[in-house]
């Protein structure tokens, strides 16, 4: 039997048709024209433009109407936004993502408001840091120094005088140790010090930029004395005037190094002002010839008191120098200043430091009482006749409890050389003109 073969163009005959396919019907023409492919994939194409027209008219009209109504409707979301905002603008001295904020200067402030909330923390364990709003609540302050190359996270709050809010958030981190310089100084604020006490200054980093550094640091005294810095090496500054300080005269120092460039990739933090008080004079003079020390106050002599000082293997410094520490009680040991094992005495009683290097007024009572006042018996220092134990009522005691950091005792006559202006505040045994020739500014 022939097979039927059927296609688009060829349709099965009335008799193949399956059961759901319409036979012809009365008055329908057998010879219909049949549509060609041509015709309905046009056709067909069409009819999905149409749907596709359709369907985005269905989604939101007009496209270029649509997309003006969208800009229409967020310009008038903006504009009510602005028009409710709070009046209250907040200010972070430290900037959102800052690596050297500060340490002293971090705060908040605001205008157009108040200050409602302000929370500082370290970012890295949310611990808290202390602050206060000030009284009029335009501006906050934490209460006490942040650490360096610590990341802190600040949250500030505020409102305006209509009651609404304003929020500024920023997280910092403070200069690192590594790139920032800070300055250990010495006399501390709110001191008594003797007529001899000089500013010190000792850094931890090399300072190469030593005008800026120096010019950031202001001395002055009540006196009216001119007080002028000197460089030792480049990471000690000092600050005396020309003589001894004024007795009871006041001594401010202005410390302004926050943010000040002191070398290359190294900024200092310091920002601070202490004062300190010149008491009584006292300056001290030792004759190595007599073996024997006056003191004056004031000017006028006090007490002459026997000593013993250097052996003539070992003489004592000469020169003027300034009690720089006290110690009722303290353990002298000949190897830390390079006398081997010549000796270590445990209990010094009544000891005061004369120089860095090791040299020291001190309370003797191991000593004979008859080398006091007749000959040298130290590796240096000056020995008064002392009890072991510092009791009683000893030279030594005495000495110690009539003197300030700062007093200046001054040897004379010693075949030692004279001490270097650097070991320990012994600034004094330089002219003023060698001293002023140090200076940066």
């Amino acid at each position: 039997m022939e097979q039927l073969v059927t296609s688009p163009d060829n349709p099965a005959p009335a008799w193949s048709r399956t059961p759901h396919q319409p036979l012809q019907t009365a008055g329908q023409s057998a010879t219909a024209p049949r549509l060609t492919r041509r015709t309905r994939r046009t056709l067909a194409v069409t009819a999905l433009i149409a749907a596709g027209a359709l369907a985005l008219s269905a989604c939101g009209g007009d496209a270029e109407a649509g997309g003006h109504d969208a800009k229409n409707g967020q310009a008038g979301a903006d504009a009510a936004a602005k028009k409710d905002s709070s009046d209250a603008k907040i200010t972070v001295s430290a900037k959102d993502g800052a690596t050297d904020a500060s340490i002293n200067d971090t705060g908040v402030k605001v205008t157009g408001g108040t200050l409602t909330d302000v929370k500082l923390t370290v970012a890295d364990t949310g611990a808290p840091v202390a602050g206060a709003i000030s009284g009029d609540k335009s501006s906050w302050k934490p209460g006490v120094q942040l650490e360096r190359g610590t990341k802190y996270k600040i949250v500030a709050n505020a409102k305006d005088a209509k009651g609404r809010p304003a929020t500024e958030n920023a997280t910092f981190s403070t200069v690192s140790s590594a790139n920032s310089f800070i300055g250990s100084f010495t006399p501390d604020n709110g001191k008594t010090v003797g007529v001899g006490m000089p500013v010190s200054f000792n850094f931890d980093k090399v300072i190469s930029n030593k005008k800026d550094v120096q010019s950031h640091i202001k001395v002055t005294s009540s006196s009216g004395q001119q007080v002028v810095g000197h460089w030792f090496g480049a990471q000690r500054l000092d600050f005396r005037p020309q003589d001894y300080w004024k007795a009871g005269s006041k001594v401010t120092m202005k410390i302004d190094l926050d943010g000040v460039k002191g070398g290359q990739g190294i900024t200092g933090v310091q920002s601070k002002t202490v004062t300190f008080t010149i008491g009584r004079s006292q300056v001290s003079t030792v004759d190595m010839d007599t073996q024997t020390m006056t003191v004056k106050r004031d000017g006028s002599t006090v007490k002459s008191i026997p000593i013993s000082g250097g052996s003539p293997d070992h003489p004592t410094y000469n020169g003027q120098m300034v009690i720089s520490e006290k110690f009722e009680q303290t353990r002298m040991d000949g190897s830390t200043v390079g006398f081997g094992g010549e000796y270590d005495i445990k209990d010094v009683p009544h000891a005061m430091r004369l120089s860095s290097s090791g040299t020291f007024i001190h309370g003797n009572y191991w000593g004979s009482p008859s080398v006091f006042g007749k000959s040298g018996t130290s590796h240096g220092c000056v020995g008064l006749q002392d009890n072991k134990g510092g009791g009683g009522d000893t030279q030594a005691k005495w000495f110690y409890t009539q003197s300030l950091i700062g007093d200046v005792v001054i040897v004379k006559n010693s075949h030692d050389k004279t001490v270097q202006p650097d070991n320990g505040l012994n600034g004094w045994n330089l002219s003023w003109s060698e001293w002023k020739a140090g200076s940066a500014v």
